[in-house]
């Protein structure tokens, strides 16, 4: 049965999984979180589970799933980057690290963090166009407010991955003629 135009919708996403079904990116990814997107992914996964492998649907969601993984270990790569770059590098992997146990540290900074993540998706390409905000990066902001580095990541984001015309991609070495 499908509701909502969504072949996935009817598979719980609450089934109990072992760390091999990781839903991030890599196998073993302890930082994992389950959010929307996460539910999204686990039900394709159980849905091409379902499928014998040598069908061209098995074939198509299997292609699904791994994009869907390199386009979150390319945005965490540029978030790491720029963490890095602004002085972060042995934390870096700990201010991405969100699980079902991380609270927001002041749920003042919670406006403010929905506010600078919206601000980098519609004025920065850190996102890809096609990517829906996730609430592991409101826990990321949110961190950064309380170390008072929130604007500087805004700040460097803007600069290394400036907002480009359609078609251009963030990672293209030549600019377009204006």
């Amino acid at each position: 049965l499908r509701s909502n135009n969504n072949p996935y919708a009817s598979f719980g996403a609450t089934l109990a999984r072992d760390e091999e079904q990781n839903l991030w990116s890599t196998p073993h990814d302890v930082t994992h979180t389950e959010a929307d997107d996460d539910r999204v992914l686990y039900n394709m996964i159980v849905v091409r589970n379902q499928l014998d492998k040598d069908s061209e649907e098995w074939q198509k969601l299997n292609y699904d799933i791994y994009t869907l993984r390199q386009t979150r270990k390319e945005v965490r790569s540029r978030w790491k980057h720029i963490l890095e770059d602004l002085g972060f590098q042995k934390e870096a992997d700990s201010l991405l690290s969100v699980t079902k146990l991380s609270i927001i540290s002041d749920s003042q900074n919670m406006g403010k963090a929905r506010d600078i993540l919206l601000k980098l998706s519609e004025e920065t390409n850190i996102f890809p166009t096609s990517w829906e905000l996730s609430e592991r990066y409101l826990f990321v902001v949110d961190r950064l407010i309380a170390l008072d580095a929130a604007d500087e990541f805004f700040k460097m984001a803007s600069v290394v991955y400036p907002k480009k015309p359609s078609g251009e991609r963030a990672d293209d070495s030549q600019k377009a003629p204006q």
